[in-house]
């Protein structure tokens, strides 16, 4: 009977540095209680599409955490931040006429002249005529 070897392992992925943990600033501030008013240290928590950002992207530990989501969610609602930001994207150029017609879409409809105008013969001139 064969003995199973362990995997092996990739040793870069072993070996991988990890980043240096951020630094809250609320920490660095030497902030003791996150006032709902101080809207500037509380944009530092917002992304630009007003969403609270992460313990991970902040260096917030937990409690900072949560008392920086009450801070912004009564600030919020006492209208001094903005529940949401409006983002506006760039519309791109149209494209040149080099490219054909959709492969995917239906064909063509082909333009037919409108009745009763004078092309064609009406019905009435057609039992006229017998």
């Amino acid at each position: 009977m064969a003995r199973r070897m362990p995997p092996r392992r990739n040793k870069s992925r072993d070996g991988a540095r990890r980043g240096k943990k951020k630094v809250s600033p609320l920490t660095i501030a030497k902030v003791d209680f996150v006032d709902y008013k101080d809207t500037d240290m509380l944009r530092k928590f917002v992304s630009e599409r007003a969403k609270l950002k992460t313990r991970q992207n902040t260096g917030n530990n937990e409690k900072q955490q949560r008392e920086v989501a009450r801070a912004v969610k009564n600030a919020r609602e006492m209208a001094l931040i903005p529940y949401t930001n409006r983002v506006t994207t760039q519309r791109r150029e149209r494209r040149s006429d080099d490219r054909s017609a959709r492969a995917d879409g239906p064909p063509p409809r082909p333009t037919a002249p409108p009745p009763g105008s004078g092309d064609e013969a009406t019905t009435e001139e057609l039992e006229a005529a017998e």
